[in-house]
């Protein structure tokens, strides 16, 4: 992939430091609008396929929707109404948190992380940020009769679904299929592609599994993060707007008409990210307060704002 500096830090009137990366936004016929670095070329998402991963679930039969179907796709940052949802969703199916294949992990967020490890709580499969997914996915197998051992397989019924949605919305082969952090199979897509994933579940007709998800995400985002998360004030401060983070610097965005945007932070950060994508959200003609928040973020000196991390050609 090539990349491009994406943003910048500038302290006291010197670029300190750069991100690089790519980046690609997309206008309501899927025209490209803008694009820097190289959007067509493959990448891990990482969990900003988690809304492509829930309509295949959808589509699979699984019956969710509202806050439930919000977490289905989320990054949660382990509040308790997230927990209890989790439990919720598997004892729906006739399941438990011991049914769970995710990687054992502290709360996400960080307020909650530090009051887990206050009280010496250790290290489990429903803190994990990725257990809602987990559970819809255990849900969906048993909606269908598939076998829930081995669900996180490339070769299981439920993971082949996903696949072939993957590369459905994305309008584009997998490159890859590897491994996420918490276990499951990852697939390798373009920018260009992950941006019009988003743009499809963003303007879906009313009543498909793709405007069910938007429609979960719009109104729960808390459930889809947290709620003190920067995608839950992006989706609550910008109307029709669905958005997802990902780890190592991906986030991906969509509004009601079409629009959509997707950025690639190449060295992982994640502060880059909320800044990249606010300047490409104001490049398809947003101007909502939040993307004045999420845009420039201060750069401090002996307690004093010195400077800023900002966008860069955008």
């Amino acid at each position: 992939m090539t990349h491009a500096v994406l943003a910048r830090i500038v302290r006291s009137g010197f670029t300190e430091s750069v991100h690089h990366g790519a980046a690609v936004a997309l206008d309501p016929t899927g025209a490209v609008v803008t694009a820097i670095g190289d959007p067509g070329s493959p990448v891990l998402p990482r969990s900003a396929n988690k809304l492509l991963q829930a309509v295949a679930m959808l589509r699979a039969g699984l019956g969710l929707d509202g806050p439930l179907l919000a977490l289905a796709a989320a990054s949660h940052s382990g509040e308790r109404f997230h927990l209890d949802g989790v439990v919720r969703l598997l004892h729906g199916a006739g399941l438990d948190v011991a049914d769970l294949g995710n990687t054992l992990d502290l709360p996400l967020g960080e307020p909650e992380r530090i009051a887990w490890e206050a009280v010496g709580r250790p290290a489990s499969r429903l803190a994990q940020n990725c257990s809602g997914k987990h559970a819809a996915m255990l849900a969906t197998c048993r909606v269908n009769g598939w076998p829930t051992d081995g669900y996180l397989a490339p070769g299981h019924p439920l993971q082949e679904r996903i696949t072939a949605t993957v590369a459905d919305l994305c309008g584009e082969p997998v490159a890859h299929v590897g491994t996420d952090g918490c276990g499951a199979p990852l697939h390798a897509v373009s920018l260009l592609g992950l941006a019009r994933a988003y743009a499809g579940i963003a303007s879906a007709p009313a009543g498909t599994a793709r405007a069910r998800l938007a429609d979960a995400v719009r109104t729960h985002p808390e459930w889809l993060a947290g709620t003190g998360r920067d995608v839950t004030a992006l989706i609550r401060g910008v109307p029709g707007l669905i958005a997802k983070d990902g780890a190592e610097g991906v986030y991906a965005a969509a509004l009601q008409d079409g629009r959509a945007a997707a950025v690639k932070i190449a060295d992982g950060a994640a502060r880059a990210r909320p800044v990249v994508m606010a300047a490409l959200l104001r490049r398809l003609g947003e101007d909502a307060p939040v993307l004045t928040e999420l845009e420039r973020t201060p750069v401090l000196g002996g307690g004093v704002v010195v400077g800023t991390l900002e966008a860069v050609g955008l």
